[in-house]
């Protein structure tokens, strides 16, 4: 340590901090957050004990309720918005007070709708308390449900921290902007990247590896409607891509695994890989190419 200047080292960090436009929400409060909230929907399974009285209740939600002020305290305060038909500056207090008393409620309702998707869509869950207590997926939808709350409020930062969070803890990357309907279902979902202004109906189901993106990555861009649509009904298969605003996948459509698409596809379509299949000449014992083959086997090591 005799060669390393506090001093200095300090004088660079307050410098570089002065580069930021605002002080950053706090990271570990945001979890605390989001486990004392999660606990609250889902008290039958994340929690130690489920909440059996309006006292046990209200005490949870106190005690999410300080996490998020000591998550929120650095952050500047958000834009004038209209919350609850009444226009003026929201503050931090007014968001964290309507995201209780007015969105709770439905929040709880819509995530055990999810839990109920993710449940009847995959033979493999036994129950759906199995579901809530295992599946990343919906670990994923709860804290973006939750991120976007707070999107829509324009609490500035704290929401694409909850989204990281999900993607840290499951692989799945939604993006909080996202609108998503009810009785959403991701089954395995590592990999699936849902971008800022993607819309999805209700009852849509994805599996691993979907990307829902934008066709370009220009800065100039980022106030337009960059990523598709996919209405009611839809089923996307594993590595399918999605790409651009304009792109719209009708209803009651299916999309294959590993397609790639740009354009919009109508209603009740069925899009698919038509995948080429080649058949190789037998081997010699000694693993030789036959003369009659035209090329040699691929050796694939995984």
């Amino acid at each position: 340590m005799s060669d390393l200047n506090l001093t200095e080292l300090a004088a660079q960090l307050q410098r570089l901090q002065h580069t930021s436009k605002g002080k950053l929400p706090n990271k570990r409060h945001a979890e605390r957050f989001l486990n004392e909230t999660l606990e609250l929907i889902f008290p039958n399974i994340v929690g130690d004990a489920p909440p059996c009285t309006a006292d046990d209740i209200r005490c949870k939600i106190e005690s999410a309720e300080v996490e998020i002020e000591l998550a929120l305290r650095p952050v500047k305060q958000p834009k004038t918005r209209n919350l609850n038909g009444h226009t003026g500056k929201t503050s931090r207090d007014d968001a964290i007070h309507h995201f209780f008393h007015h969105r709770l409620s439905w929040l709880i309702e819509s995530l055990w709708l999810d839990a109920q998707a993710m449940y009847e869509g995959d033979p493999a869950a036994q129950t759906v308390d199995e579901v809530i207590g295992t599946y990343p997926g919906l670990l994923a939808v709860s804290i973006h449900r939750i991120a976007h709350e707070f999107y829509q409020l324009e609490i500035p930062i704290f929401p694409r921290m909850l989204s990281e969070i999900a993607h840290a803890r499951t692989g799945i990357d939604i993006h909080p902007g996202a609108v998503i309907g009810k009785s959403f279902c991701i089954d395995h979902g590592t990999g699936i990247v849902i971008g800022e202004t993607a819309k999805l109906g209700d009852h849509v189901k994805l599996y691993q590896g979907v990307s829902l993106a934008a066709l370009s990555v220009d800065k100039s861009l980022a106030a337009s409607k960059r990523h598709p649509t996919i209405e009611d009904h839809v089923v996307i298969y594993a590595n399918a891509t999605i790409l651009g605003g304009e792109t719209v996948i009708g209803h009651h459509s299916v999309v294959g695994g590993n397609v790639f698409i740009t354009k919009s596809v109508a209603p009740y379509s069925v899009v698919y890989h038509k995948a080429q299949v080649s058949l190789r000449n037998k081997l010699d014992e000694q693993g030789a190419m036959n003369v009659d083959q035209q090329e040699p086997a691929l050796d694939f090591v995984i």
